[in-house]
């Protein structure tokens, strides 16, 4: 039996969250989006050097940065099942609305979440298979330029 380039439950990429307080960051993932924790790893002082967590079908791996590190925060997108639901989920857990859901030119629904710990989350919602060319016609529809719009607009910008 060969052994895997990609062990089973991972995909190609795998995201890392950097924190000053992974057990924390766990707790708000749990809540605001269902993740399991698989495991972690505690070294004598009580830093957690590796924990890893399962969000849908893609493991994210975290850890306590060092304290003299600056802050990395990361930026993720989560498709789920209901866009509107799962971010109203994960703004009772804690975290901020940065933009509401809404409806984009290439088919999904999109709104923004920055977590307590400064990480932002797209999260979305593919509700229609839309084509290049469709798109590039949606990119001339009102609608559609209204919804670019408000999602670049300063105050729903994902870095204020």
């Amino acid at each position: 039996m060969a052994t895997k380039a990609i062990p089973d439950g991972y995909t190609s990429v795998t995201p890392w969250i950097i924190s000053r307080d992974t057990a924390a960051v766990i707790d708000y993932l749990s809540a605001a989006f269902d993740a399991v924790e698989l495991g972690r790893v505690v070294d004598p002082s009580g830093r957690i050097g590796h924990a890893e967590v399962r969000i849908g079908d893609a493991i994210v791996m975290l850890f306590d940065g060092e304290p003299s590190w600056p802050a990395t925060p990361a930026f993720l997108r989560l498709y789920v099942e209901d866009a509107h639901a799962v971010q109203r989920r994960a703004v009772a857990a804690g975290g901020v609305a940065i933009s509401d859901v809404t409806h984009l030119a290439f088919g999904d629904l999109v709104g923004r979440v920055r977590d307590p710990f400064g990480n932002v989350w797209w999260l979305q919602t593919h509700i229609e298979d839309v084509t290049p060319e469709e798109i590039g016609r949606r990119f001339g529809d009102p609608q559609f330029i209204a919804a670019m719009e408000y999602m670049r607009r300063p105050e729903t910008a994902f870095f204020t």
